[in-house]
């Protein structure tokens, strides 16, 4: 695979209307057709087609529902990826899952790991089993959710599968704003990794309120783009060699510790 050494995404820091799949879908297309430059990948948020629903069932679709079908559409028009996470039910189960939707139409997806016990998701939607590594245009791209922001081993750089880039979809609540902005900067410093936290604004069905911040980071844990607290769709470019350079010159993974995270 020839790796392209600049990538572009494009954040989508939104409000989601509580529960409406139909109603966030025509409102991100149409965000996607105003921008005027193309890009590689679209970060949609945390359950970005109903809001953060613990009750699963009220909102789970199937991978050939409207929401996967409607990804799919959108990224063969865009000839971009398209990711960002939903209730999927399956097999009489359902998950919290980070769906990664190629131009090809090829799809790949991470079920979260860490479920938010705090609200009850452990008992609506079962955990995910794998951590997943997506390979796209010669970029390594570790996929995660949430809550998994908050477990630094899960994340952890491993020998056998280096990566470039920590993508984080997330529901974080404004109330622990401080949290997310201590730990985006920490996971991409102790892995010498870009990191994208993409969050939602705004208040959901139950009156929590969403502080956005969606940010990039680079290896060296600086901010390349920061959404603060407002609705928008930002474009973002990440750089390889930099990254590459970066490690170079200060070779702190060759000394990363071998361990086995057992799920």
């Amino acid at each position: 695979m020839t790796t392209q050494n600049t990538l572009s995404v494009l954040l989508a820091q939104m409000q989601i209307y509580w529960e409406d799949a139909k109603t966030n879908c025509m409102k991100i297309e149409q965000q996607l057709r105003q921008q005027s430059k193309a890009v590689d990948i679209v970060v949609l948020p945390e359950m970005f087609n109903s809001g953060f629903q613990v009750q699963g069932d009220k909102v789970a679709e199937t991978m050939n529902g409207y929401t996967v079908n409607w990804m799919k559409e959108n990224a063969q028009r865009m000839n971009s990826v398209i990711c960002g996470s939903l209730a999927i039910k399956e097999q009489q189960q359902c998950y919290n899952r980070l769906v990664w939707i190629e131009p090809s139409g090829a799809v790949s997806y991470y079920d979260k790991r860490h479920l938010f016990a705090m609200a009850g998701e452990n008992e609506r939607y079962s955990a995910g089993k794998e951590r997943v590594v997506v390979n796209y245009k010669g970029w390594k791209i570790l996929l995660q959710v949430c809550y998994d922001l908050r477990f630094p081993v899960f994340t952890a750089q491993q020998p056998e599968e280096w990566y470039d880039l920590i993508l984080f979809v997330a529901n974080w609540p404004k109330e622990r704003q401080f949290a997310w902005n201590t730990l985006l900067p920490a996971r991409a410093i102790e892995n010498q990794s870009y990191v994208i936290g993409l969050n939602r604004i705004g208040k959901d069905g139950r009156g929590l309120e969403y502080g956005g911040n969606s940010q990039i980071l680079d290896g060296m844990g600086e901010k390349i783009v920061d959404l603060r607290d407002l609705e928008s769709f930002e474009p973002g470019s990440l750089d390889l060699y930099s990254l590459q350079q970066m490690r170079k010159n200060l070779p702190f993974l060759r000394d990363t510790d071998r361990f086995e995270c057992k799920l």
